[in-house]
């Protein structure tokens, strides 16, 4: 590919390399129409970055999914899954006038970011635009598009695949290589990338070194995941107390206690504890729980025990970015040039012999010196942990997603399956809350209502508790309720069948109801027996009873219908109650002339 200067379509200066912006937007707004995600926010979000893109890295396209292949989940984060991915076109690197299209880098590895579908949507537009942002700067990993995945209607970022993985695991593997020279130049790109997030008025709120990855270590660090971050002066917060979210070891003492939002200052203090551990090798507070106790000691002036031998310029910055006066915190901009100092210094030294007798030279000539002697130190009699051969503590959790995923939502109406953490939402998940609706259209009654919506019964349900159907509900309705709760999830039936199940309920009992028709059938029988129990109860005076009614019940209250954040760890495997695949089996049988076969329904629908 040859650089050129001039755009050969309108005879003007190229707006970056190889790539003339009014061209090219008029290329992008011709092809409009030969895409959509069937979502017009996500169009004209596609659209806007295409007819502003200054060079080809500012490009985001919509991508169909059955151009991907060879996808396989590689991770998890606290609101979704990333999957490796080969893109099969690759992405846009400028326009062929030769043949009237777009030239691209085909058949590219790539990362495919899928939203858990709990997300809001318009949480995921935001990370989406945040990023496009942050792109446009060079900090963060490449962004080529927007796909869906076909099955769960998830919507997924496709991003750049970043071969040597996050920070975390990179120094984990890796340590031994990693010297001085490298931790200098690592910690200054990174303060380069935060001080170019920072000058577009963008705190990240969820920095830590799961979110920092590369290609190559070496060279260069990016920035990912902004499923958090926010723009300052947008959307502000709710002045009550909101829910903290991210890993406990980078959150400021701050934002912990609730005292202030997080703010730029948040980040440098997640980026010194970051510094500590590229420094070190070492999580912070790998050997101790990361609970409530240890977030009471931080806010308290706890934090990682830097090492004697670390030089002393590096220990200051450090300690500057932890102080709990956020006021004394340096920003990015200070902490870039002074890193861009250390690194010129050093580097000058390591590579022309400068600097000989410069503190900054001799500082960090002294801890290469101790770390070669520590390497060269026969340790394996020793129980001394090291960065590569270190325990973490069970509970020491270094995710934001610390063994199953946040779960938001109604607890009476979420599968038993998303409540204990072993699936994901999925298509049965919603047929199971459709159950719960059914019981609560038939009975009049929420699920429920009499006790607390606590961790208690969230065991319960995972252990197969649920709402008690009535004596009285036709047998057809029961069975269809409970074949929505099977705790088997292959089990449950897909909301194609139970619309033609339901289909012929209502076929059968409105032709009795209006034409006379079907008064012998069995379906008719149930539903006016149903009925007249109703008319009966109706006529009953039961003003004397204490017995609650769909008009006077109680709730309790601790019963909450309302979503909300559920934090439960530890719940037990999902099963059925004892006798429930017996009663199910045993409806099955007795309504299996009834229940309609495939066949039938698609003459009933047609005729």
């Amino acid at each position: 590919m040859s650089s050129r200067k001039i755009c050969p379509e309108c005879n003007q200066k190229d707006t970056s390399w190889n790539w003339c912006k009014p061209c090219n937007s008029k290329h992008f707004q011709n092809n409009f129409n030969d895409w959509t995600s069937e979502n017009d926010k996500i169009d004209k979000f596609i659209q806007h970055a295409q007819l502003n893109a200054n060079d080809n890295l500012e490009v985001i396209e919509w991508i169909p999914y059955d151009r991907f292949k060879d996808v396989k989940q590689i991770g998890r984060g606290g609101f979704g899954t990333i999957h490796y991915a080969r893109w099969i076109d690759g992405y846009i690197e400028e326009w062929d006038i030769e043949n009237q299209q777009w030239e691209r880098y085909r058949n590219r590895e790539v990362a495919l970011k899928k939203f858990d579908n709990f997300v809001n949507f318009n949480e995921v537009l935001n990370e989406m635009e945040i990023h496009l942002k942050t792109r446009t700067e060079l900090a963060s990993v490449e962004f080529h598009g927007i796909t869906q995945d076909p099955e769960t209607q998830s919507y997924m970022m496709v991003l750049e695949y970043a071969e040597d993985g996050n920070l975390r695991e990179y120094l984990k593997n890796n340590f031994n290589n990693f010297n001085w020279e490298q931790k200098l130049y690592n910690l200054y790109d990174l303060s380069c990338k935060f001080r170019n997030i920072h000058e577009l008025d963008i705190v990240h709120q969820d920095f830590h070194p799961g979110n920092i990855l590369s290609s190559n270590f070496k060279n260069d660090i990016k920035i990912s995941d902004f499923g958090l971050s926010k723009l300052i002066g947008v959307n502000p917060n709710n002045p009550e107390k909101k829910n903290i979210f991210g890993v406990l070891p980078y959150i400021a003492p701050e934002v912990l206690s609730g005292d202030e939002e997080y703010t730029k200052a948040a980040d440098v203090y997640s980026f010194g504890i970051i510094a500590y551990e590229i420094v070190t090798g070492f999580p912070p507070y790998s050997d101790i729980p990361h609970d409530k106790d240890l977030a009471m000691k931080i806010c308290n002036g706890l934090r990682p025990k830097i090492p004697f031998h670390t030089p002393k310029l590096i220990t200051r910055m450090i300690m500057r970015c932890w102080d709990t006066r956020v006021t004394h915190r340096p920003t990015f901009k200070e902490l870039r040039d002074e890193l861009y100092k250390y690194c010129g210094d050093y580097g000058d030294y390591l590579n022309k012999g400068k600097n000989q007798d410069s503190e900054i030279v001799i500082q960090f000539k002294k801890a290469e010196e101790f770390s070669a002697n520590q390497e060269s130190t026969d340790t394996t009699t020793t129980k001394t942990p090291t960065p590569l051969n270190y325990q973490t503590h069970p509970q020491a959790i270094y995710t934001n997603n610390p063994e199953k995923k946040n779960i938001f939502g109604v607890l009476p109406y979420i599968a038993p399956e998303v409540l204990s953490g072993d699936e994901e939402y999925t298509k049965a998940a919603d047929v199971y809350s459709f159950g719960i609706i059914a019981y609560e259209i038939v009975t009049g009654f929420p699920p429920y209502s009499d006790i607390p919506h606590d961790k208690d019964l969230a065991m319960k349900i995972c252990n197969g508790l649920r709402p008690k159907i009535p004596f009285h509900t036709p047998k057809l309705i029961t069975r269809m309720i409970m074949r929505c709760w099977d705790t088997r999830v292959t089990h449950r039936p897909t909301f194609k069948e139970l619309r033609d199940e339901l289909y012929k309920y209502c076929g059968d009992y409105g032709d009795y109801l209006n034409k006379g028709k079907n008064q012998d059938s069995e379906i008719v029988i149930q539903f006016k027996k149903a009925e007249e129990f109703s008319a009966n109860q109706e006529s009953t005076d039961t003003t004397t009873t204490k017995t609650p009614t769909p008009l006077n019940y109680q709730t309790h209250p601790q019963a909450i219908y309302t979503s909300r954040l559920l934090n439960y760890s530890k719940l037990p495997k999902p099963k059925n109650e004892e006798n429930f695949e017996r009663e199910l089996e045993e409806l099955s049988k007795s309504m299996s002339d009834l229940c309609p076969s495939n066949s039938d329904l698609l003459f009933n629908l047609f005729n």
